[in-house]
């Protein structure tokens, strides 16, 4: 998998955990190698135990041609993670994102500076807002490739706010012309103040269509989030009507969680999961 991250390498990514919670000087692009989970009868896998691992990351060329090759002539899924997580996984959340909606074309990650830790609020939304320009310019080398096909993206929580920003950028250079080569952005639990997401839909044009929001309103996470931004609702736990009023599409997963949190329901809902399948599918069945 192709990891792009604006996190500072730690040990030169030789080990784990290869990349920390500081922000770098520049994006780094490099290969993760991953170990998939062993599916035979007798393996950890089958009584529930076993998973994905990430066995070592390989630092490559971060020039556009270089990353557009890498993409290939097919389609491309980037995931963007959340609040809270490590560099080790994110790229796990990814892989296990791809293989859960059997993804066929490349996969690729994109981790921002996170600290991982439950009282860093402000310091995660910052890093993801500081690493809008970086993402801008992964997808910018991606949709300008000649030969590449169309480009679609999965943001969880706090990685929603840096997608919108950065598809606004976009849209700002390529105006309509860039609207072919995104194909299904979706917002998972999208952690964004609504007006602050009103107003960014309001100016990225024909790519609002192009949007899924999947909400539940019961997000505990997302109910926090709101009280620490002074009582404003995250668009990822605002009731279905008042989102699709903005022209985006939206699934309410509120009845498809049985945990106490229900933040990550792309990763753990079978359901949700083929939401995800059908929008990159273009089918709405």
């Amino acid at each position: 998998m192709v990891v792009l991250t604006t996190r500072k390498p730690v040990n030169g990514a030789r080990s784990k955990p290869w990349f920390g919670p500081e922000r770098a000087t520049g994006m780094t692009v490099a290969q993760a190698k991953l170990v998939a989970p062993d599916e035979s009868r007798l393996s950890l896998t089958s009584v529930g135990l076993g998973d994905w691992r990430l066995d070592r990351v390989e630092p490559m060329s971060a020039e556009a041609g270089d990353l557009a090759a890498q993409a290939g002539s097919g389609d491309v899924l980037i995931y963007v993670h959340g609040f809270k997580q490590t560099f080790e996984t994110a790229v796990l959340d990814a892989a296990h994102l791809s293989d859960g909606i059997k993804f066929r074309g490349r996969t690729m990650a994109f981790s921002w500076p996170s600290k991982a830790g439950l009282f860093d609020y402000a310091y995660d939304r910052d890093s993801a807002m500081w690493s809008r320009d970086d993402f801008e310019r992964v997808l910018s080398a991606l949709v300008s490739a000649p030969s590449g096909g169309r480009v679609h993206i999965v943001a969880h929580s706090m990685g929603t706010m840096l997608t919108l920003e950065s598809l606004r950028q976009l849209y700002a250079r390529y105006g309509d012309t860039v609207t072919s080569k995104i194909g299904t952005v979706v917002f998972a639990a999208p952690d964004i103040d609504m007006d602050v997401f009103t107003s960014a839909i309001h100016r990225i044009g024909p790519l609002a269509g192009k949007i899924t929001v999947i909400a539940a309103t019961n997000d505990r996470a997302l109910a926090l989030s709101g009280q620490i931004a002074g009582g404003m609702t995250r668009v990822g736990a605002a009731e279905k009507a008042v989102i699709a009023r903005l022209g985006v599409r939206v699934v309410d997963a509120s009845q498809e969680g049985w945990g106490i949190i229900n933040h990550d329901l792309f990763l753990s809902n079978a359901e949700v999961q083929r939401v995800i399948r059908r929008s990159i599918d273009g089918t709405t069945a």
